[in-house]
Order: structure tokens, then sequence, then C-alpha cells
């Protein structure tokens, strides 16, 4: 029997920094530039964000060396300050994030559905690259 529940993968990490830097840097477009990559050889040179409920974002992925880029975007579907984001990436698969502040530490537990072209681990392992260049920046910044 087909299904067509997709698979969920979750990455996290806990951000050394109160919830309101986390969530600013996670959203303002001149920080998306800055940590949004996986690796050291890629950059988001350009990232646009209407952090609203229907609202769009749109963020440009590039290797440096400029032989491979995307645009990766989506549409809001819920968003509550400083605590939980969900949105829908324009090839229909759904991402939640949720920001638990503790103190000065932010906990950001992101969980996404896979697509079907890459195995779950490296879908996961790229995600959490990203995740963990955002606790970087974020915390040495």
């Amino acid at each position: 029997m087909e299904t067509t529940n997709r698979t969920v993968i979750t990455v996290q990490a806990t951000v050394n920094a109160p919830v309101q830097k986390v969530w600013d840097y996670w959203n303002q477009p001149q920080h998306i530039t800055q940590w949004c990559s996986a690796s050291p050889d890629w950059h988001t040179p350009r990232a646009e964000n209407d952090l609203r409920e229907g609202g769009s974002f749109s963020s440009r992925m590039e290797a440096k060396d400029g032989s491979f880029g995307f645009d990766f975007g989506g549409i809001y579907d819920v968003v509550k300050n400083n605590e939980y984001i969900e949105y829908t990436i324009g090839d229909g698969r759904k991402v939640k994030i949720h920001f638990t502040p503790s103190g000065d530490t932010t906990k950001i537990v992101e969980s996404f559905e896979a697509e079907e072209t890459n195995p779950v681990e490296m879908q996961q392992g790229g995600w959490q690259a990203i995740l963990d260049n955002f606790k970087k920046y974020t915390e040495s910044n």
C-alpha cells in the first residue's frame, strides 16, 4: 500500500542568546545572508522576508564559485512572535520551527518534510549544518 505521508526530519540546537535576538537573527534579511549556508563554499547573497501569516520569503543560495545555485522560498502559514513559525516551501513541503527560551538561551527545534531526491541522512545533515552555522553566527555577533 502506498502512503502519501512524507518522512519528517528534525534538527535542533540550543543557542546561547535570548529569544528576541535569536528571533531577529533568524528572520532579518541582513542576518540571513550571513548564516544561511551549509558549508563554507556556499553563501546566500540575497534574502527577502515578509514575516507574517500569508507573507512570503525567498533566499538565493549559491556555491561561491558560481557552479550552482537555487532559490529557497515559501509562504508563512503560522507566525507566533518569538515562539513558532510554520511555512510551506514552494514544492509543497511543510516546515515547523519552535523557539523555546530558557533564560539567556534559546532552543530551536526545526522539523521538515523530506524531499524524495536526496537521502534522508543527507537532508538532515544539510539542515543541521545550516542550523549550526546560525548558532555560531548568532553567538559570535
